[in-house]
This record gives structure tokens, sequence and C-alpha cells, in this order.
């Protein structure tokens, strides 16, 4: 798991660690705009198979709101779309317009993101100055905690459902204020299960690689998705299961309605994601 430095693409992260691991199986859950450092989670190996369960998972961001204009991009990078003020903002006012954003509601994406409209994604029309209108996609903020107060800026703590662009947040919450605003930094502390303290710099991943302890940046895959249950199967089922067949699971083992379990060698190598199919009985949709 990468800390994310500002100014690289999620992509640029991939392929330097697919420079540094020496394979091209490397893969990201979930991107990062430019501006953004933190967590960025990785898959490499057959542990890509895996990136289908990561595609909604929660994250925890800390923005960098800077209030008195609007951009086109909704953050640092874009151009001026208002006026540059420098509006003197109070925390009680910016309480109240934070509370609108606050559990479920709509929200309109960047018109520059990664989002598609007729097959394209909408930065690439954005860049041949076509105009964009993208729909309003349901959200929900589980937390919004205002921690710091810097006129024109403001932090604050987000814990959010995937999918939630904290751009369009800043970008809105200027609108509420009627000063406009954007995102003028932003910090991914948590994506999922993995945290920004197990995160490391490309650049540590590249010294670890270096000394031949690349091992310990890696989690192992039969550790990731807790929120399925592990199951061990013996030998003879190990087979059975790397060739597509259904498998039992034991009713003590796994909560009745669990929709996955891994199953899992007593070695503790990860064989395969079993969704349930009856009672007790679980077809492998990914193998490793």
């Amino acid at each position: 798991m990468i800390d994310k430095a500002e100014g690289w693409t999620s992509h640029d992260v991939v392929n330097k660690v697919r420079r540094i691991a020496g394979t091209r199986r490397v893969g990201h859950l979930g991107t990062l705009d430019p501006i953004a450092t933190g967590v960025l989670p990785l898959v490499a190996g057959r542990a890509t198979r895996l990136a289908q369960f990561y595609t909604r998972s929660d994250k925890v961001y800390e923005a960098r709101i800077r209030f008195g204009y609007s951009t086109d991009t909704y953050d640092s990078s874009g151009t001026p779309t208002s006026p540059v003020t420098d509006p003197s903002i109070g925390q009680t006012e910016l309480e109240q317009n934070l509370e609108r954003f606050r559990g479920e509601f709509l929200q309109t994406p960047p018109p520059v993101s990664a989002k598609k409209v007729d097959g394209v994604r909408a930065y690439q029309m954005a860049r041949r100055k076509v105009a964009v209108e993208l729909p309003p996609v349901p959200v929900t903020v589980f937390e919004l905690t205002l921690l710091a107060v810097e006129p024109p800026y403001a932090v604050v703590r987000a814990r959010c459902s995937g999918g939630t662009y904290m751009r369009s947040l800043a970008h809105d919450l200027g609108q509420a204020m009627g000063c406009g605003a954007h995102l003028a930094a932003l910090r991914r502390t948590a994506s999922g299960e993995f945290t920004i303290e197990q995160a490391r710099t490309i650049e540590q991943l590249a010294q670890l690689a270096a000394d031949g302890r690349l091992g310990e940046a890696l989690i192992p895959a039969a550790q990731v998705l807790p929120a399925f249950p592990a199951v061990f199967v013996e030998s003879p089922l190990i087979g059975q299961i790397r060739q597509g067949r259904n498998f039992p699971v034991s009713p003590f083992r796994v909560q009745a309605g669990a929709r996955y379990v891994k199953a899992v060698s007593r070695e503790g190598e990860l064989i395969a994601i079993g969704e349930a199919r009856l009672p007790n009985l679980y077809h492998p949709v990914v193998v490793l």
C-alpha cells in the first residue's frame, strides 16, 4: 500500500510499483486525484482479481478548502470561475452549512472527473472544451468534522461512501456559503480496511526492494477483505475448488446469510472467494 505523493496520478504510482516489484500485474483499488496524497491500496499478482470487491469501499479524507472563489476543476489546479476574494469565514456559519452535507444526499461529480458520458471520460471532454453535464448520484457522508478555521481556509475530515467527490463537496460548500470555494489540498487517510499507518512512500518501497525485504510491505491475500468470513479447506477440496466446483462450509464457521466467504488453506493461502449458492454451499467466483 502506497502513501501517494502530490502531483502523481494513480497510474503513475502503478507504473512505479511495477518497476520496483518487477511485474506488470499491479493495479490500484480506486484512484486518487493528482492533487491528493495518502492511502492508495495496490494489488499485485493473482490478488489483482480481488479488485472487484473494493469498488465501493468507504474512504476517510482530510480536506483543506479555500474559500473566496471557485474553479473549473473544483480544485486548485483549475482556472478561477469567480472573482478572487478573501472572505472572513466563521466557525458558526461553517458548521451550519456543513450540516447539509452530512448523511445521504445527491452529489454532482466535478466536470473534470473519470465519470463517463456516452462512453467518454468527462475529463477527456473537458480537455476538448466540450460542455459536460453529469447527473447527480447518491452519496453518503457518515462523518463531516470541522477541524480548523484559518480564513480564507478551513480544514474538514470526512468519512464517506465510495464515489463521493471531495472536490464537489468543497465547491458546493462554497456555493452554500455564498463566496465560492475549491479544494486546496486533500489527504486520504483510509480506504476500506487500509489505513495511512500501513502505507509506505514510493521511496520507502524502493529501499525495501533494494534490501530484499519487499515482502514486509505486502499484506497476505488471506488477510484482506476482513468482512468475508474465512473457512479452512483441506487439500482434496482445494483441487476441486480450483476446478470451479461448489464447496460446503460449516454452519458453525459461517453466519447464515453471508454472501461471500474466503476459502483459505491450512498454510494460510487464499484459495478462492466463494459466493453463496445454497445455505452452507458456496461457488468459487474468484480463484487465486
